[in-house]
């Protein structure tokens, strides 16, 4: 399979005051370069289109060819690749435009036929669906108001405000499901409520003023807390207990609470629980470098897309001299998740503080701190929590990492991940640690120059190419996990009825230049298997079992066509597929698979040509737009039966030992193309049966019972 254009074969040899007439002359116009000769001057052409006098005397000299054949072969080349750039455009423009002319059409007619349900009559010109869903935000903002005045009238007057007269509520109806009625049939009853909501985070609120008293306040708490931090770092028996079962560092409770006193626990109901945890290791990044990962909001959302949905910078309480972040003190915000919908995510108000301990060790702690705007809405504290960074030879750094948070589940975890998430594993220092490695070791392959052809399979012609692809393949997997997270962000509805398979949906209105715009809906269940994660992994990772599984490509095979490699793991690589005996010869698969301790992902989405002839080439990839699926694959925190088949010398760990697995299959399809546009049941039913059968061979493959 060839990528890009091949440039033209024949080239005009001369130009001047030519009789065309005759043929002699005509026969001497053109000139047939030879197939070393157009490798060569594809190459310079790629790599300088407008060369310059000196350059083209270069050429011919190395080619045997005129310089006038060189100059009218770069613009003849110039030309060719206008042409074909335009022509693309103008096919993509005429589909959009048939596209919306089709809409149009099926809009004008469906109008045509509705009705008023109150009277019966036509309805009238204006589409009440922006009034509704003006109605339902400022329905959420008085909510939000009449939770804030009863919090500070219980707090300050001893009376809630629940006391009062009972607000009479408004019913607003769901958001149609198709354009007629189909009362309590289908999917999920007669009201599903899924609501068109923004790409954007919920992280609507204002600052707080933080006034000097206040950051005083906050300066001694994070000094107490860093001061907790390494001695909860650095201290074993009896303070660390190991486990008999895993061998995990867990925390004697008994000998904490000795230690670091308090007056009285940070949640005080029997709801509450505690996990804390602490494991090391050593990564492929040096210790300043990773400080910077952990100051920046932003680079802390774009390490950890599996971890972190929504991290925020609140305020900066205080900072040091530019290039080093020792002594910065930062409030944030930040949405922890486990990728699955039926987790909820854990929300969490703290402040960040780095110090550097001496020369190449550096101390970063976490600590929650209560800002009353926020104080309400979290069911989580984290207590002294972080990580200490020790640098060694040859850019590596050996990281120890504690995580120490009390729980109060007011809602039952979900029977499917009660025991990933009791144990502590689900959001533990193991899968921090485990992620943070796999991460850096990204970053190192991003940042090798060389040019491998193992690597790469000779299609990726430079490494700005394979730099290009990986940002892309990046952007890809942050897009999919924040299409399953469960963040404020995200209101799932639950489809069923039609399978034995909970669908979970959202809708979400997509503006991002790397979407497309339109109507998004984002689906996806979990299901658990009782097979290794590793097994799991493997039967998604290996192109020649897709077709068991992948019910888009009808059954045809894929070859992979490129290959790059972004980890230790054979597992962890970014790969380009091509389908066998398809019709859609112009559209291939851009794949990301990874793994690591904790578990494993695999996201794909297609792409067509000449966006991954764009990448290739190494251009700026930030436009192309993707709307990725894919599963994720984590262990189900169950011990390991004994089998031995779950354990993997790649994948060392508590976690690489456990038994099964969960998985997650999520999808996004997109609705319309019109902003504005409703959901109709045939998408929901479209989705359903979508992943419906996706499980279905999933368990067939892994001789599993479908129910």
């Amino acid at each position: 399979m060839e990528y890009g254009s091949v440039g033209g074969g024949t080239s005009g040899g001369g130009g001047g005051d030519h009789d065309p007439s005759d043929p002699q002359r005509r026969r001497k116009r053109y000139h047939r370069h030879t197939a070393l000769q157009i490798q060569k001057l594809e190459s310079m052409f790629k790599e300088c289109p407008h060369p310059d006098e000196k350059q083209r005397l270069q050429l011919s000299r190395e080619l045997g060819l005129a310089p006038r054949q060189i100059k009218f072969w770069f613009q003849n080349r110039r030309t060719q690749m206008k042409a074909q750039h335009e022509r693309a455009d103008n096919s993509s423009l005429r589909a959009e435009n048939d596209k919306i002319r089709c809409e149009n059409i099926a809009i004008r007619e469906a109008l045509k036929n509705v009705i008023c349900p109150s009277c019966g009559g036509p309805p009238v010109t204006e589409d009440s669906y922006f009034d509704e869903h003006k109605l339902r935000m400022e329905n959420v903002q008085l909510k939000e108001e009449l939770d804030r005045v009863s919090s500070i009238a219980a707090k300050y007057i001893g009376r809630p405000i629940s006391q009062l007269p009972p607000v009479q509520p408004f019913h607003i109806s769901s958001l149609d499901l198709s354009m007629g009625n189909f009362g309590g049939q289908g999917i999920g009853g007669p009201s599903l409520d899924l609501d068109l909501i923004p790409t954007s985070s919920n992280l609507a609120f204002q600052p707080p003023v933080i006034s000097d008293m206040d950051k005083s306040l906050m300066t001694d708490v994070a000094a107490n807390a860093m001061e907790e931090l390494l001695r909860l770092l650095q201290t074993n028996e009896p303070l660390w207990m190991k486990s008999s079962t895993d061998g995990r560092d867990v925390l004697n409770l008994d000998s904490y609470q000795r230690i670091f006193p308090r007056a009285m626990s940070h949640l005080k109901n029997p709801n509450v629980r505690i996990e804390a945890s602490r494991d090391s290791g050593v990564v492929i990044m040096n210790g300043v470098a990773l400080v910077d990962m952990f100051m920046d909001s932003n680079k802390w959302v774009e390490s950890f897309p599996t971890m972190v949905s929504v991290a925020k910078t609140i305020e900066v309480i205080s900072s040091r001299m530019l290039g080093s972040h020792s002594g910065s003190l930062q409030l944030m915000y930040e949405e922890l998740q486990v990728l699955s919908p039926l987790v909820p995510t854990r929300e969490f108000c703290i402040l960040r503080y780095c110090q550097q301990i001496e020369q190449g060790l550096w101390a970063i702690v976490s600590v929650s701190y209560d800002i009353p705007q926020f104080a309400s809405q979290f069911r989580c504290h984290r207590l002294p929590s972080g990580c200490l960074i020790q640098d060694m030879p040859n850019g590596y750094s050996k990281v120890t990492w504690v995580e120490h948070v009390e729980i109060e589940d007011k809602t039952t975890t979900h029977q499917l991940y009660r025991d990933l998430v009791h144990s502590g594993m689900a959001f533990g220092a193991e899968r921090w640690l485990a992620t943070l490695q796999r991460m850096c070791e990204r970053v190192a392959c991003q940042m090798v120059s060389g040019n491998s052809t193992r690597d790469l399979g000779g299609v990726i012609p430079s490494p700005e190419g394979k730099r290009s692809m990986m940002k892309l393949a990046q952007r890809m997997v942050s897009s999919f996990c924040s299409s399953i997270s469960t963040s404020n962000s995200h209101r799932w509805s639950t489809l069923s009825g039609l399978h034995d398979v909970g669908v979970r949906v959202t809708l979400h209105k997509s503006t991002d230049p790397g979407q497309p715009n339109g109507v998004v809906l984002s689906a996806a269940t979990t299901f658990s298997l009782p097979v290794s994660p590793q097994t799991v992994f493997s039967f998604f990772k290996d192109e020649r079992t897709r077709p068991q599984w992948d019910v888009l490509s009808s059954g045809n095979a894929v070859q992979e066509v490129a290959h790059i490699t972004n980890g230790s793991h054979p597992g962890n690589c970014i790969s380009v597929l091509r389908a066998y005996n398809t019709s859609q010869n112009n559209m291939l698969i851009l794949q990301e698979s990874c793994v690591d301790s904790s578990g494993s992902l695999v996201v794909y989405c297609p792409v067509d040509l000449p966006a991954i002839n764009i990448a290739m080439s190494g251009e700026d990839p930030s436009y192309i737009p993707l709307l990725p699926s894919g599963f994720t694959i984590s262990p189900d925190g169950r011990p390991d039966q004994g089998d031995g088949a779950s354990t993997s010398s790649n994948t060392q760990g508590s976690m690489a030992r456990l038994s099964g697995s969960l998985i997650t299959v999520a999808f996004q399809i997109l609705v319309s193309s019109l902003p504005s546009a409703k959901l109709n049941l045939e998408s929901v039913n479209t989705v359903n049966n979508l992943i419906g059968t996706t499980v279905q061979q999933i368990k067939a493959a892994m001789n599993c019972p479908s129910s």
